[in-house]
């Protein structure tokens, strides 16, 4: 039989309630009434813009490219350190997490001065012709680095308290290392790998500082959807400032809902 709820009770419930709409609701609802305050018409303007069109294709393109790539690492790296023992291996879990650790803005500034065209390496990069800061390939560098730790972090725990031992038999029967990893390994690990998944493509979607200190902010080349948001702003562009932050609240949105899913459904996850 459950207990009463008390007054002490409700009252916190209440001031949760207060403090989630203030700090979420109400910022939600007033990006959605700034988006549509020239009615859909001057949204519909916004979205149809040839700036916001290149930023979605942009934000989209460095989703596309940095949250398989973080898959493939994540994945071999949780293997790496929880199948075998070896000597730098407690350095190597620590590294993973320096990007939890440093300031994204302080990220895309160590790419700027490494890869930068006034830096060795980007003065030899430049004979060739290839340009990576302030170009679309410095932006999925530095989204890189700041979601790199999301699946690998997720996973490292979860394949440690699963353990080896299917893998091991698995062995002795003589599979290989695909069809035991396929067989064996991902059916234990595949909702743990979705939620890392989803979380690194809300990262990479909504990440600011360090793609800011590295785009160099050309409308038309290298503004993601969270830039372009900043520059319609500063331009006196509401509409369109609130219609791009609608678009990246929505995919927000649907991250969380995904999120909560997968937690209801599969709770070992998180």
């Amino acid at each position: 039989m459950k207990s009463p709820t008390t007054s002490l009770q409700r009252g916190l419930i209440a001031i949760s309630l207060g403090i989630v709409f203030l700090l979420l609701v109400l910022p939600l609802l007033l990006i959605v009434s700034q988006a549509f305050s020239q009615g859909f018409s001057g949204f519909w303007e916004a979205l149809t813009d040839s700036d916001m069109g290149h930023a979605i294709r942009l934000t989209l393109l460095v989703a596309a490219i940095s949250v398989p790539v973080n898959l493939v690492f994540g994945v071999l790296l949780a293997w790496c350190v929880t199948h075998y023992r070896f000597k730098g291996r407690q350095l190597l879990m620590t590294l993973i997490d320096i990007p939890y650790a440093t300031s994204p803005v302080v990220a895309g500034l160590c790419y700027l001065v490494v890869y930068g065209a006034e830096s060795y390496f980007g003065q030899w990069l430049s004979t060739y012709d290839i340009q990576l800061m302030f170009a679309w390939p410095g932006l999925i560098m530095v989204t890189l680095f700041v979601t790199s730790p999301f699946i690998a972090r997720l996973l490292i725990p979860l394949m440690a308290e699963q353990g080896s031992d299917q893998e091991q038999a698995a062995l002795t029967l003589g599979a290989t290392g695909w069809q035991i990893f396929y067989h064996v390994t991902l059916p234990k690990i595949k909702w743990g790998l979705l939620y890392g998944v989803i979380l690194s493509n809300a990262r990479a979607i909504g990440e600011f500082g360090a793609v800011s200190v590295v785009s160099g902010a050309i409308r038309g080349q290298t503004l993601t959807l969270a830039l372009l948001v900043e520059q319609l702003n500063d331009d006196h562009k509401v509409v369109g400032a609130f219609s791009a932050a609608l678009l990246l609240a929505s995919m927000a949105l649907i991250t969380i809902a995904l999120k909560a899913l997968l937690e209801s459904k599969h709770p070992d996850t998180h």
